[in-house]
C-alpha cells in the first residue's frame, strides 16, 4: 500500500504523517510539504492513498483531488481539515474520506477501514508477473521462477492474458499455435504443456495460481503481483512504466494487445 499526504504547514504535516504511520506502519507513506510534489510522485511512482489537506495556498486540496483523479481515477482520495465548510464540495468528488482536524490515529484508522476503492495486498503474491516488454515471472525473493519447459511457460503466459477467464484446451492451442490444426495430437501436446506448467508451479509452492476445472483452466490474479492488472486498474507507477511493449517474444499478444490492453 502506497500512501501520499501533503500539508504546506509543517506542524500540521508532521501531525499529519505520525497519524497515518501509527494507524498503518506497513505502508510506504511519502510526506510532502507542496503540491506539485506530491502530484509529480503520483504520476511517477503511483499511489493507492492520498491525504490531502484542503486549505493550502496556491492550489487547494479538492483542486490538487481533481488532478490526481486525472492521474487515477480509482486513487482513494481522504481530506483532511480545519474547515467544515469545504465537506460538500470535496465529497463532490467522490472522496473515500473526510477528516477534521485534529487528526489522530483513530480518525486515520476509521477512514481506511471503509476505502472507496479497497486496496488488494500484494505483498503475499504467490508470484510476481511482468508483462510489460518481455514476459517474465518471478518468485518472491526476487528470482526468476523456472519453467520446465518454454512453452509451457507460454500456456501461463496466455493464462494470465485472459486475467482469470476459463480457457479450454481448444483456446490455448488455438493462441499458441494458429495456424496447425486442432487434432488429437496437438490436444495432447497442450494437455503436456500444462502439466508442465502445473508441475513448474507445484515446485515453487504456487499451483494455488492456476485454477483448474473440467476441461478449463485460469489463472487467479488475486495470488498475482502483476503490471498488466495494475496498468488495467490505472495505477500510475504501471502506467508510467508501460512503454508499448507487451510479452514481446509472444506473437499472439500482438494481436490481443489492440483488443484487450484498454
Amino acid at each position: 500500500m502506497r500512501i501520499l499526504c501533503v500539508d504546506d504547514e509543517p506542524l500540521m504535516l508532521k501531525m499529519l504523517e505520525m497519524a497515518i504511520r501509527e494507524a498503518k506502519p506497513d505502508a510506504e507513506l511519502t510526506a510532502h510539504s507542496k503540491q506539485s510534489d506530491l502530484l509529480e510522485d503520483a504520476r511517477q511512482n503511483g499511489c493507492d492513498i492520498a491525504f490531502l489537506d484542503i486549505h493550502m495556498r496556491g492550489m487547494n486540496g479538492v483542486e490538487l483531488a481533481k488532478e490526481l483523479k486525472a492521474v487515477n481515477p480509482k486513487m482513494n482520495i481522504i481530506f483532511v481539515t480545519g474547515f467544515s465548510e469545504y465537506a460538500g464540495e470535496a465529497m463532490s468528488l467522490h472522496a473515500s474520506g473526510y477528516i477534521m482536524k485534529p487528526v489522530t490515529k483513530e480518525k486515520i484508522e476509521r477512514e481506511l477501514s471503509d476505502l472507496r476503492f479497497p486496496i488488494i495486498p500484494k505483498s503475499n503474491a504467490l508470484l510476481r508477473v511482468q508483462c510489460f516488454g518481455n514476459f517474465d515471472v518471478f518468485l518472491p525473493d526476487g528470482s526468476h521462477m523456472h519453467f520446465e519447459r518454454q512453452r509451457s511457460k507460454e500456456v501461463f503466459a496466455y493464462l494470465v492474458h485472459r486475467q482469470g477467464s476459463s480457457c479450454s484446451t481448444r483456446e490455448i492451442a488455438a493462441a499458441l499455435f494458429e495456424d496447425e490444426p486442432f487434432d488429437k495430437k496437438q490436444q495432447n501436446h497442450v494437455q503436456q504443456l500444462i502439466y508442465a506448467m502445473i508441475k513448474s508451479l507445484k515446485k515453487v509452492g504456487a499451483e494455488a495460481a492456476v485454477v483448474r476445472s473440467y476441461n478449463a483452466l485460469a489463472v487467479n490474479p488475486d495470488v498475482l503481483d502483476c503490471d498488466y492488472y495494475r496498468f488495467k486498474e490505472l495505477d500510475a507507477g504501471a502506467v508510467n512504466a508501460y512503454q508499448n511493449e507487451y510479452m514481446s517474444q509472444y506473437y499472439w499478444a500482438d494481436f490481443l494487445y489492440d483488443e484487450d490492453l484498454y
